[in-house]
């Protein structure tokens, strides 16, 4: 049993809000995954930008005022 504290008393929780419990985890732990998802692809993104900006013949000044 998980426990909980409700207004100063500690109480293990009831079996619903275990299985509320378990769904707000496993929601919050796929947002954070696929949070990071989209940072690691908005990186590569912007890196492989950079070298085809660069490829073009920008200088690195020129691409950061883009």
């Amino acid at each position: 049993m998980t426990r909980t504290n409700d207004n100063g008393i500690d109480r293990d929780m009831t079996a619903d809000e275990e299985t509320e419990h378990a769904s707000i985890i496993a929601d919050n732990t796929a947002r954070r995954a696929a949070d990071d998802k989209a940072v690691t692809a908005q990186a590569a993104a912007k890196k492989s930008a950079y070298k085809k900006l660069a490829a073009l013949g920008l200088t690195a000044a020129e691409i950061a005022a883009l």
